[in-house]
Order: structure tokens, then C-alpha cells, then sequence
């Protein structure tokens, strides 16, 4: 409070809003445990029975006998990880720190922060899971070959980058319709167990039920992250550009959205509520 504030340059501003980002990331992935290790473990373990209860559905239902030719993990996981990085993102960054947040009281805190955050902190449990899953069932099971690895890696990205871009817009609504929005973005994560086609194969779809996933784009990432991961699938009914454009739309009108909100926001509004 009674701190003289010096001017910074551009690059010390651009390293002391990065190490503020990291220290709000390590805040938001250890919050659900006391202890680091077992903050990661513990989302690291949804993540894993998340899969195994998949596995097993899709065995009991019959669907590894209709599946890509290949590893049916690989498969499985090519849907249900893309799956849950784009939800966990959404969650996650419709559920940050708003512009009335307590947090913002403090000088270098500001949404901007709290949106990066909560988005890398979900992509980082993501990608560590689905790391140490591969890992185990590389060493411990059988060895897989992924066909373009960076490329399909490309695609868990654009899944969690749209998630990201939609929980922004649900974050600048929140304030204006908190209960509304709470239950829109639950509908929607539940909805995409289906919506998202995890479950399909997009080349094998009718004409009639490609046109009930076609507009999500998390089920052109995934078709395209099959591509990418089996040599012999080649997705035909999909777009690589289609989830980046509606990505980078939605990111857009998130951000005007959330400084227009940020501008009108006030604890009050929680308080008459």
C-alpha cells in the first residue's frame, strides 16, 4: 500500500504478469489438496477411471469390434482424452475468478490472469495424465506406434483451445445470469458424452447422423486426431480448420464480453441475489 511503484519496461511487465500466471496455475492445480503430489494424483486418477470406465463400457457394448483398425486404447483414447480436456477447459475457465472476486482486490490480479491459469492448470493435469497412461501401457501391456504424434498432440490442443474460447463466454455471462449459466454449462458438458462422437467412427456415420454431430468442434478434433494417430484412417467427413475458426470466434467475442462485464461487475450483485 505504501510502496513506491517504479516504471518497468515492456519485457519486465511481460515476466511479472508470466511468473504471476504460473503462481495462479500452481494455485489452481494443487487447490483440491493440501499437498501438491496428491493434488495432481487425484486428478490424475478421475482422469484414469474416467478411461477404464469407458474401456469396459465399450467392451460390454461391442463397439472394439467396430473400431479403427489398430490399438483399441488408442482408439478409446483419441476420444475420451480430447473429450475431457475440452470439458475440463470450459469448466475450468468458466468457473475463474470473475471481476469481482475477491482476488481482484489485490494490485497485479486481473481476470486475464485467472482465465490463463484455470486453462493451463486443466491443460497440464490433461496432458500429465494422458502421458503417464501411455506410459504404463507402453511399458506395462503392449508397445503402440502413434502414426504423427505431434500432429494428433495438435488436436488435444484444439480441443482444449475451443473449450477455452467457450468458457470465456460462459465466464463474461456469469455475472448477469449466474444461475442460468451455471446450468447451460453443465447441459453442455453432459450433452457432449454423446455430442462429441467419441463413441463413432465419423467415415462409417449416415448422412442423417453425421449432420447431429457435424456442427460440434470437438467431433471434427477428434475424427482429425484419428487421422493423425492411425496410418490407415483417412477422415473424410471432418475439418482441421472448422473447430480453429469457431475457436478464434468465441475467443473473440469471449474477450469483448468479458471486458464489457468487467467494466459493470459488483460483488453487489451477489449480495441482492
Amino acid at each position: 500500500m505504501f510502496q513506491k511503484v517504479s516504471p518497468r519496461s515492456n519485457l519486465q511487465s511481460a515476466l511479472a504478469i508470466l511468473e504471476l500466471i504460473y503462481h495462479s496455475t500452481v494455485r489452481s492445480v494443487r487447490k483440491s489438496h493440501g499437498n501438491a503430489f496428491f493434488a495432481i494424483l487425484n486428478n490424475m486418477l478421475q482422469a484414469i477411471i474416467f478411461v477404464m470406465a469407458f474401456y469396459i463400457m465399450f467392451w460390454m457394448l461391442g463397439i472394439k469390434s467396430a473400431r479403427i483398425r489398430g490399438d483399441f486404447l488408442l482408439y478409446m483414447l483419441s476420444g475420451v482424452f480430447l473429450f475431457l480436456t475440452h470439458v475440463k477447459a470450459l469448466g475450468a475457465v468458466a468457473g475463474a475468478e470473475g471481476p469481482s472476486s475477491p482476488m481482484m482486490q489485490h494490485a497485479p490480479m486481473n481476470t486475464v490472469i485467472s482465465v490463463a491459469s484455470a486453462a493451463l492448470g486443466a491443460l497440464y493435469v490433461q496432458v500429465l495424465s494422458l502421458f503417464v497412461i501411455l506410459f504404463i501401457y507402453h511399458v506395462a501391456f503392449t508397445p503402440f506406434e502413434v502414426s504423427q504424434p505431434f500432429a494428433a498432440f495438435g488436436m488435444l490442443v484444439l480441443s482444449w483451445f475451443t473449450g477455452l474460447a467457450l468458457g470465456l463466454v460462459f465466464l463474461a455471462l456469469k455475472p448477469w445470469f449466474p444461475a442460468a449459466i451455471g446450468i447451460v454449462t453443465t447441459v453442455y458438458q453432459r450433452a457432449n458424452m454423446i455430442a462429441s462422437g467419441k463413441m463413432f467412427v465419423a467415415n462409417s456415420l449416415p448422412p442423417f447422423m453425421l449432420k447431429m454431430f457435424d456442427w460440434n468442434p470437438l467431433f471434427h478434433a477428434i475424427d482429425q486426431c484419428r487421422g493423425f494417430t492411425f496410418a490407415n484412417y483417412f477422415p473424410r467427413n471432418s475439418s482441421l480448420e472448422y473447430p480453429l475458426i469457431v475457436g478464434l470466434v468465441f475467443l473473440m467475442i469471449g474477450l469483448m464480453g468479458e471486458f464489457y462485464t468487467r467494466q459493470y461487475a459488483s460483488r453487489s450483485w451477489d449480495a441482492r441475489r
